[in-house]
């Protein structure tokens, strides 16, 4: 599991080179790897369904208890599938759409390297694992959504998907560390098995919001649906393969993952189901008012996402293995739908259905395979989507809490989405023959070959529904998001009952609004300025005040001006250390003094120095000022018994003095560039930062937690470093490294000044200096 991603990552990275060896033959080529992949994972099969899941361990970091470890389970394989299959019917669909384009390389890599990360995310066992995974598909999937980066509505489209997804993955990323907390345990097969009840745990309500939070934005739940519709600005094998088997998927993957552990509270039902619910009528809702083919998909997308989360709310047996067929059956149509949508376009030169009509003769096989994907999309027999469709309205009418509210959102869903199907296969192919920008022909084979294999699997499963159920693929899939051995049983016929007259009623209710679609359509524009003020106007709308908030900040905080920073800097390190220090360990200041008068006179003497040095007019002076501080600071450790360390400060401070008047002469003097005002508050800030370092001096002397390190450094400098100056040792010794750093630090500044002196100002409008050819140049000092 774990070679077959990271070759996956290897051969995305490899694209380019596979590109110029097999030119317009590289996308098949590269298609013979998810498939390999697929072919693995069914010999396993039969090993994952009847001796339970798979667990393969690749030590890391041993020492420090990091392994790569990938799980395969029954869900895992279900989704690990789709991934591979639709992703091989997507690459071979994109090497005829893309034909010719100068990008594909670029299109190949980004394709492979989403592939490999959704692959990765639905294999990981270690939930750190998973959102390393789970970031590769947004930051991939940004690359795919702005493939076209010339056009300014992509670039926008995946900066918003990135933006929503991103933020979801920080709330993710919380939830996590969470659920290791909570769990004892960073790994998804030990919190499984370790049969400790979470959902009784303290911190079981912020983990499921958080965790929750990351699987609604990324898989467009209500109201973080908005980024997926804008998505579709992506070249269609992108969109195809974007809702059909990967990113949106993976928030239902993982709340089907978290459900053995997290599901059955009211938390939970409740969020999960009236989440859920109101995306799939808003999806359904929304898809009916747009005439652009790739965005009635999207939201007839959203409407299925919103449809699985609900099922998962709900939590009943009936209700998983409702579950795992709805998304099975959503995969293979939706892949189709896309694929078909992206012929339209390909070959008639628009993806407006309203622009369309009469197609059916000129794209025979293309309306045989639209006809059969948005048949199992209606779900109308003998197709699979049928069984999901029965299976989820079952499900609705046997949930124990909002039954009624979510029956009638069900069925509303239900008669929305078959008039988005009929828009879809009917409106394009018959009627009347309507002129499209390019004359309509057969798209070719490459294109042809994925949405019809989708469409016949779909069709194929939909008069063998056996296949699936007893010791079969979804019994697994399905016994894994219970947790409990779960037997599926599906069949195309299961009696005339209640779902069976809501799926009739909902499919000649569904025809009739397909009929009158366009006065429908138009009736609904009333809601525009609705829609417009819905949350993507509230998504703007945050992102105009996080760019007020920047210039704002950038104005004040970040000006360009040194001193501004340091006073920054100054305040917030005196607030936040100084309400932690006077707070949380209350300094004692009773202590007694003893104090000779010879040592007054040196610590007065350095007091003067600094004070004269902050009102010195003069940078000579100053430099002097300085320099008496740092000889009475030496003259502090030769009267305490520290000769070496004194004459260790009186060598640097003698040299610092020399270089800074060798290179400060040649400045200009002081300039007064702050009012009176701004100087006590300058003064005011530097007397509080004195006094919070004497507090933390006092807190520190009060405090004695640990063995001083100055025990061990006496006594080893001599025998360890050779050396008898302890200051020396330390130095070039035990913090070699450090002094490195500092060395280069200074050299560096150095080099700052040289450069800032040597730099020359030119005085704009003066002419040619005579006979040179060169401007005159203003021989001035450079004054910062």
């Amino acid at each position: 599991m774990q070679l077959a991603v990271l070759l996956g990552f290897v051969l995305a990275a490899s694209a380019p080179l596979l590109n110029r060896w097999f030119g317009q033959q590289a996308s098949f080529v590269l298609a013979l790897f998810p498939a390999s992949i697929a072919a693995w994972l069914l010999t396993q099969a039969d090993v994952v369904i009847g001796e339970g899941p798979l667990l393969l361990e690749w030590q890391w970091v041993p020492s420090l208890g990091i392994s790569l470890t990938f799980m395969l389970d029954g869900l895992s394989l279900l989704f690990g599938l789709l991934i591979c299959v639709i992703g091989t019917c997507v690459l071979i669909y994109a090497g005829g759409y893309l034909r010719g384009s100068p990008d594909m390389a670029r299109f190949h890599l980004a394709i492979l390297g989403f592939m490999m990360s959704m692959l990765g995310l639905v294999m990981a066992d270690g939930l750190l694992t998973l959102f390393v995974f789970w970031e590769l598909t947004s930051v991939t999937s940004y690359l795919l959504i702005g493939f076209n980066h010339t056009d300014l509505a992509s670039r926008k489209s995946a900066r918003q998907g990135l933006f929503v997804t991103v933020a979801g993955g920080l709330a993710l990323m919380g939830g996590l560390t969470l659920l290791g907390i909570a769990g004892g345990a960073w790994s998804f097969s030990e919190i499984l098995a370790g049969g400790e009840d979470l959902r009784q745990h303290a911190l079981y309500t912020p983990m499921v919001i958080c965790l929750l939070l990351g699987a609604f934005t990324k898989s467009a739940q209500f109201p973080f649906h908005f980024w997926l519709p804008n998505a579709m600005a992506a070249p269609t094998p992108v969109s195809a393969y974007l809702h059909s088997a990967t990113m949106v998927k993976a928030g239902i993957y993982l709340m089907a993952r978290l459900s053995p552990e997290l599901g059955g509270t009211g938390l939970w039902i409740t969020t999960l189901s009236l989440v859920g619910a109101v995306t799939m009528l808003t999806g359904a809702f929304l898809a009916i008012h747009h005439t652009n083919i790739k965005k009635l998909l999207a939201y007839s997308t959203i409407m299925a996402l919103g449809t699985l989360t609900m099922l998962l709310g709900i939590g009943t047996d009936y209700a998983m293995t409702a579950f795992v067929t709805f998304l099975l059956a959503h995969s293979l149509y939706k892949g189709a739908l896309f694929m078909v949508a992206g012929i339209l376009d390909h070959e008639t030169g628009t993806k407006d259905v309203s622009a369309m009509g009469g197609l059916r003769s000129s794209m025979p096989v293309t309306a045989t395979i639209a006809c059969v994907a948005a048949l199992s999309l209606s779900g109308v027999p003998p197709l699979f989507g049928f069984i999901g469709k029965e299976l989820m309205l079952e499900a609705v009418l046997g949930a124990e809490g909002f039954a009624a509210l979510l029956i009638v959102m069900a069925f509303a869903s239900a008669v929305l989405t078959i008039a988005v199907a009929a828009i879809i296969a009917l409106r394009p192919f018959f009627g009347e023959r309507r002129q499209t920008p390019k004359e309509p022909h057969e798209a070719p084979f490459s294109m042809l070959l994925g949405p019809g294999l989708l469409a016949a699997i779909s069709l194929a499963l939909g008069l063998a529904p056996a296949l699936l159920g007893g010791d079969a693929l979804l019994t697994a899939a399905a016994s894994s998001v219970v947790g409990t051995r779960l037997d599926v049983s599906l069949s195309l016929w299961y009696g005339v009952n209640t779902a069976l007259i809501l799926s009739i009623v909902s499919l000649a209710l569904g025809f009739l609004l397909f009929k009158r679609w366009d006065g429908v359509r138009g009736r609904l524009s009333i809601l525009a300025p609705i829609q417009r003020r819905g949350p993507e106007a509230g998504f703007d709308a945050s992102l105009r005040g996080i760019e007020r908030f920047a210039e704002w900040q950038t104005r004040i905080l970040q000006n360009g001006y040194m001193r501004n920073y340091i006073l920054v800097m100054l305040v917030v390190l005196i607030a936040l250390i100084g309400q932690s220090i006077l707070v949380r360990h209350s300094p004692l200041l009773d202590f007694s003094l003893d104090v000779r008068f010879h040592e007054i006179i040196v610590v007065g003497t350095m007091a003067m120095g600094a004070l004269f040095a902050t009102v010195s007019r003069s940078r000579l002076g100053a430099v002097v000022s300085v320099g008496i501080m740092g000889f009475s600071i030496a003259l502090i450790f030769i009267l305490f018994s520290a000769p070496d360390l004194g004459i260790t400060q009186l060598l640097v401070e003698t040299l610092t003095v020399i270089l800074l008047v060798l290179v400060l002469f040649r400045l200009p003097r002081f300039s007064n560039l702050s009012t009176s005002l701004e100087r006590i508050r300058d003064g005011a800030t530097a007397a509080a930062m004195g006094v919070l370092i004497f507090l933390l001096i006092i807190t520190a002397w009060s405090i004695d937690q640990f063995e001083p390190i100055s025990t061990y450094m006496v006594e080893n400098s001599a025998p360890l470093a050779y050396g008898r100056n302890i200051v020396n040792v330390i130095l070039v010794d035990y913090r070699a490294l450090d002094t490195l750093g500092e060395m280069f630090v200074l050299a560096l500044a150095a080099i700052g000044v040289i450069a800032m002196l040597k730099l020359r100002h030119v005085t704009p409008g003066e002419g040619k200096a005579s006979g040179t050819g060169k401007p005159a140049v203003k021989e001035e000092p450079y004054d910062g």
